[in-house]
C-alpha cells in the first residue's frame, strides 16, 4: 500500500468516527427533548445536566448500559429510548422483586408497569434486580459496557451493604467498561452517623469503595455541584427539593437554594 493512502485512510476514519459521535450527540440531545418525557422531570434538566452528565459518562447508544435502581425513572425517560435506537441495550436494575420495604416494590411494581403502558420507547428494556437480602449478581461477568447509579450510595453506605454493590458493579462490566456515580456530597472528613442521617456522603468514601472493589477513579466533575448547598438542613438533603420534606415550612428559601451538591465520578475497571 501506498504511503500517501494511509493518512488519507485515517482522515476518512476519524471522519467517520466523527460522524458517528456527531451523530448519537444529537440523538442524545433529541431525546433529553423528546415528547416521551414528563413536564415534570424536564423541569429538573437545569439541576441534573442529562446532556453533560451521560456525555461526561461516555454513554454510547450501542453498548449495553445498566442503570440501578432507577426508581421512578427518571433517566430511563432518556436511556431507554436512546440505546434502542442505537441498537444497544438498556437494562434496568431495580429493586429485588419480593424483598424490602412495601414502598419499593411498589415502585418498582409502578416503573415496570409505566415501560409496559409505553411500549414505543421501552419495549426493549430489560429488567433485572439487585439489593438486599440475598441479590448481589448484575448479571453475566463482564458483559456490560457501562454502569450507572444515580444518588444511590448513600441508601448502600447506611444498609452496609456497599461493597457487595461495588462487586458487583465491577463483576458484570467489561475491561474498560465505566461506571458513573453520582450522588449527594457531603462536607469533606464527615462521619458516618452524619452521613447516614443527613443523606449526603464524602467524595472520598465514594472513592474509596470503588477503589476497594477494583476500579480506578478516571475524572471527576463539577457539572452537578450546587454552592449554594450548605449540607446542614434540618431533614437532610431532602429537606431540598425536588422532597421539600419540610413542606411549606422555609419552602421558598430551601427552592433558592435548589437541588443538592452532588458529586459526579467516573471509575474505569482495568
Amino acid at each position: 500500500m501506498s504511503s500517501l493512502r494511509l493518512p488519507l485512510l485515517l482522515l476518512t476514519l476519524l471522519s467517520l468516527m466523527a460522524s458517528a459521535c456527531t451523530t448519537q450527540h444529537g440523538q442524545l440531545n433529541n431525546n433529553i427533548n423528546g415528547e416521551q418525557r414528563s413536564e415534570q422531570n424536564r423541569a429538573r434538566d437545569a439541576a441534573r445536566h442529562p446532556q453533560q452528565t451521560l456525555d461526561f459518562f461516555e454513554v454510547k447508544a450501542d453498548k449495553t448500559v445498566i442503570e440501578i435502581w432507577p426508581g421512578k425513572g427518571w433517566y430511563t425517560e432518556i436511556l431507554a429510548p436512546y440505546i434502542k435506537q442505537g441498537g444497544g441495550q438498556y437494562i434496568a436494575a431495580g429493586f429485588p422483586a419480593h424483598s424490602g420495604p412495601q414502598w419499593r416494590r411498589l415502585m418498582q411494581q409502578e416503573f415496570q408497569d409505566y415501560m409496559t403502558m409505553h411500549p414505543r420507547y421501552y419495549d426493549a428494556v430489560q429488567f433485572t434486580g439487585i439489593g438486599p437480602p440475598y441479590l448481589w449478581t448484575l448479571g453475566e461477568d463482564n458483559s456490560a459496557d457501562t454502569v450507572l447509579t444515580f444518588r444511590n450510595v448513600h441508601n448502600w453506605v447506611k444498609g452496609g451493604y456497599a461493597d457487595k454493590m461495588f462487586q458487583a458493579m465491577y463483576k458484570v462490566l467489561k475491561s474498560g467498561g465505566i461506571l458513573g456515580i453520582i450522588d449527594h456530597r457531603a462536607k469533606p472528613n464527615t462521619d458516618i452517623a452524619t452521613m447516614n442521617k443527613s443523606g449526603y456522603v464524602t467524595e472520598a468514601l465514594v472513592i474509596d469503595l470503588a477503589k476497594e472493589a477494583g476500579f480506578v477513579l478516571v475524572a471527576s466533575s463539577e457539572i452537578n455541584a450546587n454552592p449554594k448547598d450548605t449540607k446542614n438542613h434540618p431533614k437532610g438533603v431532602w429537606t431540598l427539593p425536588p422532597t421539600l420534606r419540610l413542606g411549606k415550612q422555609d419552602k421558598e428559601k430551601y427552592l433558592a437554594i435548589g437541588e443538592s451538591d452532588r458529586m459526579t465520578l467516573k471509575f474505569r475497571k482495568p
